[in-house]
């Protein structure tokens, strides 16, 4: 194995007086003080990585601390997000300005020395892990080891994209770069690996991944579990691979980063041997890594480092000043540069710059939604995965940036831009993606693209949910406005049986805060869907599609879909009802014959279409109760999934039909019959209901 762990570095630990050295060592100081004062977090990786992040900020990023939302400038990506103070550290010695989720200036600084003292508590700029929205200068939310490897493919990608559609000769808007910085865990997750692939496929050369390979982890050295060449395997991935056999060898460290900058046809991976904890006793041990040093450690470790040992969040005279010129120099150069090509650019090229402030600002061109159809009544329908794949089409034709693809399934979801090109190594101004059978990495991926404006979508089958999960939930954390185009919704699928129809997962969507699932009933709702998902680049949608056909609804005779944007309402109704059928996706018009079966028999019902529980909880208590009436006890929601959250909706009186088990491998028809979802179970349980009530 080539990733051998580093010996003690020949550099001595003392310091040498020079002022790189005293940046250094600050940055490991604040991060030691951050750490034990807070008697929580992780010092050993960034003491460890002190000497890498300084190299990167002062002699490679293009970044302007006074403008930290400049378009082209470079991105750097803390994926070991637990090494929280060492991005903390660099953004305060940077002199990053705050700026307000408008993009204006608040007056202060993006982080002060104070906020590294309230390291880890409430309210402070400095959570245990690093939070985009949260802290200005923080890229991507990292904590979840491998996510932020993820988003940086999807921010090397939006690059590369951003610059064919908007770069012309004689006015390059985009060029910029990503910097990670990772570990033996980001290697380890699979996550990174999905991406790391896919990157190689595509031949991001604008995409740097540094891997701290200290061969440390939570339970000890990573040879317990983890022992391969990870080198050769990203040789194997197409990157260019470079080894740094010290971490202190700054000489090294820029000679690698500079060997990425002349590099034009893969990513680069830099392999970077250090030592967890340096220059501290318990510096190569496990115990550097998620725990404070402790006081006397701390002490002997600043002796050891020539540091005052009794002086607690110390930085030497200068020190600040030389970091923050150091990034302020090259950083505002380039910054002003591009403003000067922009303004050029504004006057030959109005259409594309008035473009591209619209998606620098998260907003739509006016008629966005012009062209999005209008679906006729039709019994037979169609699935709500064709008509969403027609919406879409409509919507990408106004909307450039709205782009994307699944994990190898689009001609099942439906999610292919008719028409247009695949985002390839030869063609980076394609708009369907491809991004194999990785739907974590699919995931990553996309939130990435979305941290870059781009209004990003990833599709695979609602079962394939329980692979990427976590960058679902991490698109509402970070409040993108990524969708997640989710088909094959239910039993539904049929003969494939059990493994690929979902059960569980619209409970799970729907538990997940800030994120909102819709499950649309025919395919007018489902434009309406769309919609929505569009209209906020601040929150993530959950599309729920089907495969099967679902009828068109008359909406001469029943309610507008554009109820559908409060996320329920009243889709059908009688005077006086005794009963309200609640339904969601491919069982409403089920509900809706249940419906009228019941008013032929007597029986007064209301239906209720419930396709957002999201949305619905938005609405205040007056329309939620003017939809399903407090006094109208008996209910029954019908969804062919798990029965989990109904109860908030039906209440104690009533009940539902839904799933309780897993499937069958069996056509359709078939199913409904065997698990209860056809008209005359639904026509008996609602006169359940209604007589139980009046008993």
């Amino acid at each position: 194995m080539t990733d051998a762990p580093a010996t003690e570095p020949d550099t001595a630990i003392h310091e040498d007086g020079s002022p790189e050295r005293l940046q250094i060592d600050t940055i490991r100081t604040l991060a030691m003080d951050a750490v034990q004062k807070a008697n929580s977090g992780h010092p050993g990786t960034p003491m460890a990585l002190a000497p890498v992040g300084h190299t990167i900020w002062t002699k490679f990023l293009r970044y302007d601390p006074a403008q930290p939302d400049w378009p082209n400038r470079d991105r750097f990506v803390l994926s070991v997000g637990h090494a929280s103070m060492l991005l903390y550290a660099l953004l305060y010695l940077a002199g990053v300005e705050e700026i307000d989720a408008d993009g204006n200036k608040t007056g202060k600084p993006a982080m002060g020395l104070d906020d590294i003292e309230q390291f880890r508590q409430l309210s402070s700029k400095t959570p245990g892990h690093p939070e985009y929205r949260h802290t200005t200068g923080v890229e991507t939310t990292t904590g979840p080891l491998g996510a932020g490897c993820g988003n940086s493919v999807g921010m090397a990608i939006a690059e590369r994209w951003l610059a064919a559609r908007y770069n012309r000769p004689g006015f390059t808007l985009f060029d910029h770069d990503v910097y990670v910085v990772c570990g033996d865990g980001d290697m380890m997750e699979g996550v990174s690996a999905e991406a790391a692939s896919l990157a190689g496929h595509l031949k991001l050369s604008n995409l740097c991944w540094l891997y701290d390979s200290n061969h440390i982890s939570i339970e000890g050295a990573t040879s317990l579990a983890f022992d391969e060449d990870v080198g050769k395997r990203f040789a194997a991935y197409g990157w260019n691979v470079i080894h740094v056999d010290d971490a202190n060898d700054v000489p090294a460290l820029t000679d690698a980063l500079q060997a990425f900058r002349d590099t034009d046809d893969r990513p680069t991976f830099i392999v970077v041997h250090s030592i967890i904890g340096w220059g501290s006793p318990k510096a190569g041990s496990e115990k550097a890594h998620g725990e404070p040093l402790g006081e006397d450690n701390v002490r002997k470790t600043k002796e050891a480092y020539g540091w005052p040992a009794d002086r607690d969040f110390y930085v030497p005279d200068g020190v600040k000043n030389a970091f923050g010129k150091a990034v302020a120099d090259r950083g505002g150069a380039a910054r002003s540069a591009w403003q000067e090509t922009f303004a050029r650019y504004r006057t030959e090229h109005g259409d594309l710059a008035a473009e591209l402030d619209l998606l620098l600002k998260d907003k739509l061109p006016e008629g966005w939604d012009a062209d999005v159809p209008v679906f006729p009544t039709d019994a037979k329908g169609l699935a709500s995965r064709d008509s969403g794949g027609k919406v879409l089409n409509a919507l990408s034709a106004r909307v450039p940036w709205l782009l994307g693809g699944s994990a190898d399934l689009s001609p099942s979801t439906k999610t292919d831009i008719k028409g247009k090109q695949s985002f390839e190594a030869d063609n980076y101004g394609g708009q369907n993606f491809h991004f194999g059978v990785r739907e974590h990495g699919m995931g990553a991926v996309v939130n990435g693209m979305a941290l870059s404006h781009l209004r990003a979508y990833g599709s695979t089958f609602l079962v394939f949910l329980d692979y990427m999960r976590a960058p679902v939930r991490l698109s509402a954390i970070m409040e993108l406005g990524s969708v997640w185009v989710y088909t094959h919704d239910s039993i539904g699928v049929g003969e494939d049986g059990p493994t690929h129809q979902p059960i569980e997962h619209l409970a799970t969507l729907r538990a997940i805060p800030g994120l909102d699932t819709i499950r649309p009933g025919d395919a007018n709702e489902v434009a309406w869907a769309w919609r929505a998902a569009m209209e906020h680049a601040d929150r993530p949608t959950a599309l729920i599609f089907s495969r099967q056909a679902l009828p068109t609804l008359d909406r001469e005779k029943f309610a507008s879909a554009e109820g559908v944007m409060k996320g329920g309402y009243v889709l059908a109704d009688i005077d006086d009802a005794e009963v309200i059928l609640i339904a969601t996706g491919s069982e409403l018009a089920m509900v809706v014959d249940a419906h009228e079966k019941l008013a032929g028999e007597g029986v007064k019902s209301r239906v209720v279409s419930l396709p957002s529980w999201y949305r619905f909880e938005l609405q205040d208590k007056a329309y939620r109760d003017s939809v399903l009436p407090p006094a109208i006890k008996p209910r029954l929601a019908v969804e062919m999934a798990g029965e989990m959250g109904w109860d908030r909706y039906v209440g104690s009186h009533g009940d539902t039909v839904t799933m309780s088990t897993f499937g069958a491998s069996a056509p359709l028809a078939k199913l409904q019959d065997k698990f209860g979802f056809t008209v005359d179970n639904i026509v008996a349980k609602a006169k359940k209901l209604i007589a139980e009530a009046k008993g």
